[in-house]
């Protein structure tokens, strides 16, 4: 078993648990005592736990919601809508976009309008909701699922030949040294895939998601021009992230009619 995928288990397990033992992760993962300790330590490096004497902890309870589930995740759902909406003024007649899987962009599918669009995806929530909306062109690449999510070695080849107009991006932390990062290592094939492939790049995210970090960097600060978010980031935040040069969208309207 990989590096990587011992840190997942790590991390499923402690979201699952809140606390782990060095002895029950070795017997689990198949390694040894040592192995799981130097996990341990590196995982603590990126402020993901807490090591305890002979195990760990979370380092953020908020972390329990952060792993892709089979379900959409429910916590700040008003949020996510409003960021939705807004992400949805960048999308025009006859588009061709791509969604990328998550509880954001699962807003996004359900706000659409029935009207001519295409539509990229491998979320099967996403895939669900659009297929009541026969006006829509849906396009699937396929591939064995992981959680909700269909996954495919295929799935970059097959974006890299699309003219993808606008990819609408999820992602479970947003950090200012570690970026855009998630909790799945075998997800982050299509992201990439959507990032290259299309012309523009956004970042659909409540403000819950910002200042936090996953397991894996998939993109850069750099590589993704424009967040979407709801109007409840902190300005603070928004600054300092617009200082490192990110575009920040938001409703600020909706905040200031409540």
């Amino acid at each position: 078993m990989s590096a990587i995928i011992r840190y997942e288990k790590i991390m499923e397990l402690l979201m699952a648990h809140r606390e782990v033992s060095v002895a029950d992760l070795a017997g689990k993962l198949g390694v040894t005592g040592k192995t799981i300790r130097q996990d341990l330590e590196k995982l603590e490096s990126k402020g993901l736990l807490h090591r305890t004497h002979g195990g760990a902890v979370l380092a953020n309870e908020g972390y329990s919601g952060l792993l892709a589930g089979l379900a959409p995740n429910p916590k700040h759902r008003d949020e996510k809508r409003e960021a939705a909406e807004w992400a949805l003024r960048f999308v025009e007649p006859n588009d061709i976009i791509a969604l990328d899987s998550g509880s954001t962009t699962l807003e996004m599918a359900k706000l659409l309008d029935n009207a001519p669009l295409t539509v990229i995806t491998n979320d099967l929530h996403i895939i669900s909701e659009l297929i009541k909306k026969d006006r829509i062109r849906l396009v699937v690449p396929g591939g064995f699922r992981s959680r909700n999510m269909l996954v495919s070695e295929e799935a970059a080849e097959f974006l890299g030949r699309l003219n993808v107009q606008k990819a609408f991006l999820s992602t479970t932390g947003i950090h200012p040294e570690y970026g855009f990062t998630i909790f799945t290592h075998s997800h982050v094939g299509q992201k990439r895939a959507m990032i290259d492939s299309a012309k523009q790049v956004f970042c659909v995210a409540d403000h819950s998601k910002f200042d936090k970090c996953a397991l894996i960097t998939f993109a850069k600060l750099s590589e993704i021009g424009v967040i979407v978010t709801d109007p409840y980031l902190p300005e603070e935040t928004a600054r300092s992230y617009e200082a490192a040069g990110m575009r920040i969208e938001r409703n600020l309207w909706s905040r200031a009619g409540r």
